[in-house]
């Protein structure tokens, strides 16, 4: 349900949730896929992206080159949470959408033959 949108400085429309959600900013490694969990929980889009821009900006050049990554992902936690409290329920919340993605795959998707034929 769009409430109300407004223009952003780079264009793209945002919505009043991507105002009011809570936003994960998680540190990642792309050479190992290593995560060292996340770093904050911070309320906006806008500002997650402003506090990851910081962290890249201030990020050491060989840790860069080491692989290390940031992104942001939508979460569910209230922003300010303790960011090992919300490594541990994210990893939580991932680990429990495998188990049911691997469910899923062993539970067979053939329909049970039409003895009619």
């Amino acid at each position: 349900m769009l409430l109300s949108c407004q223009k952003s400085s780079n264009g793209l429309v945002l919505t009043r949730e991507h105002h009011t959600a809570s936003y994960a900013i998680i540190r990642y490694n792309i050479r190992t896929y290593q995560s060292a969990g996340v770093l904050a929980v911070v309320r906006g889009k806008y500002i997650a992206e402003s506090e990851m821009r910081k962290l890249q900006d201030s990020q050491d050049s060989s840790d860069r080159h080491e692989g290390w990554r940031y992104f942001i992902e939508k979460s569910n936690l209230k922003a300010g949470t303790d960011p090992a409290e919300a490594t541990q329920r994210r990893q939580a919340e991932l680990d429990g959408r495998e188990s049911k993605a691997l469910r899923a795959a062993k539970t067979p998707n053939v329909l049970p033959s039409d003895p009619k034929r």
